[in-house]
């Protein structure tokens, strides 16, 4: 069974559209991503969106992580008419991949509340909520099929897509609102930083002189089918997935539960390494992700120097809205000229496996494309998408 991918609409500091992201991640752009400051006076890198970007959204809690949501919905909001004219709000189902639980307005509760004893009138729990960022997606449209949100980290997203594909195989729905939702909130920043996990710097990743990741927020969202209503010709081919759990937070240094997933993705696509034409890496630019993620990619393509690249880089880590930010990258590379660009210092890791990375300008087109999502807790997701 065939699945295809509409356009994407998103929203991130590289970019507010998919041409304005493609044309960053082609030429290295970078200036989105900016020093930062919180709430506790500390000072980091951050690809946040410039807070006059975003609009005032109609969720029934506007917050920040809303007004990017509904700003990429409405990017592809005439595709989802078509497809609620064609299969009815019964046969529609949402699925979102998102880590952030409405930090936002429970901070701001919270400290009203300490301070005066009192929650503001507006505040719920409900925005507590992992489900949030997907029942606004139905409330907004006015759909009835299954909705659904998934937090596994960096995979998030990911895995929100793997199972709209289920779902669609299963044919419990026709279409599928799928994507990923995060912001790069105070929480986020220092939360990361105390896993000294933040690059002092803007990240550099796969480079001996790597120091760890830059994060980021967008929002990022697509149509699942079964046909290709919108005549994009793009399909999800193949997806795989694994759990090492091999600890809380870092990932297996072998690279095992990675290689897996990369495997089950290429047997899901039923391909051969040597059909890929580009892999986009996970690469947060840690010690441990950018290790273990050259091993795996190097025991699955051996010889066969596929590109690659990360381009977290220009984009900021987004978290659970990574994996779908990357599949729009890789919907990019597969209707344009050139592969995305990595930004690095290029000095080598002498303990890395040699890799073929992609960090100057390419006439290359790619007709199938890996995408690598490795998360916490070893939640490990692999898609592949292109065209055949």
């Amino acid at each position: 069974m065939s699945i295809y991918i509409s356009k994407p609409g998103l929203m991130c500091c590289a970019g507010s559209s998919l041409e304005e992201l493609w044309a960053s991640v082609i030429k290295g752009n970078q200036n989105g991503i900016k020093r930062v400051k919180t709430g506790t006076n500390e000072e980091f890198f951050a690809a946040r969106i410039d807070d006059e970007k975003l609009k005032p959204s109609s969720a029934r809690y506007d917050m920040r992580i809303m007004r990017i949501e509904e700003a990429a919905l409405n990017q592809i909001s005439e595709d989802i008419e078509t497809v609620k004219a064609k299969f009815g709000t019964d046969r529609i189902g949402v699925c979102i991949g998102s880590c952030d639980n409405g930090t936002e307005f429970s901070i701001a509760g919270h400290k009203k509340y300490f301070e005066e004893e009192q929650f503001p009138k507006d505040y719920d729990i409900e925005i507590q909520g992992a489900d949030y960022v997907a029942t606004f997606i139905s409330e907004k449209y006015g759909l009835k099929g299954p909705c659904t949100t998934f937090s596994t980290a960096c995979s998030s997203s990911a895995g929100a897509t793997i199972k709209a594909a289920e779902l669609l195989q299963a044919d419990l729905v026709d279409a599928v609102i799928v994507g990923g939702i995060d912001i790069a909130s105070d929480t986020v920043l220092i939360g990361f930083n105390s896993l000294e996990a933040v690059s002092s710097e803007i990240t550099n990743p796969f480079s001996k002189n790597r120091h760890g990741i830059t994060l980021g927020e967008a929002g990022v969202f697509y149509i699942l089918t079964r046909d290709d209503i919108f005549n994009t010709k793009v399909q999800l081919l193949g997806w795989g997935e694994s759990a090492d759990a091999y600890h809380m937070t870092s990932p297996d240094p072998s690279g095992a539960g990675a290689e897996k997933a990369i495997r089950r993705a290429l047997e899901s696509a039923n391909l051969s390494p040597k059909d890929v034409d580009y892999v986009n890496m996970h690469g947060t630019g840690t010690k441990f992700n950018d290790s273990m993620e050259s091993k795996a990619i190097d025991a699955v393509f051996g010889d066969y120097k596929v590109p690659v690249s990360t381009t977290k880089a220009e984009t900021g880590h987004t978290l659970g809205a990574a994996a779908a930010l990357e599949l729009a990258i890789c919907y990019s590379a597969v209707n344009n000229v050139g592969l995305p660009k990595q930004i690095w210092d290029g000095v080598q890791d002498p303990e890395l496996p040699v890799i073929n990375i992609v960090d100057k300008a390419s006439d290359k087109q790619a007709k199938i494309c890996l995408s690598n999502s490795f998360a916490f807790g070893g939640a490990n997701a692999c898609l592949v998408i292109g065209v055949r």
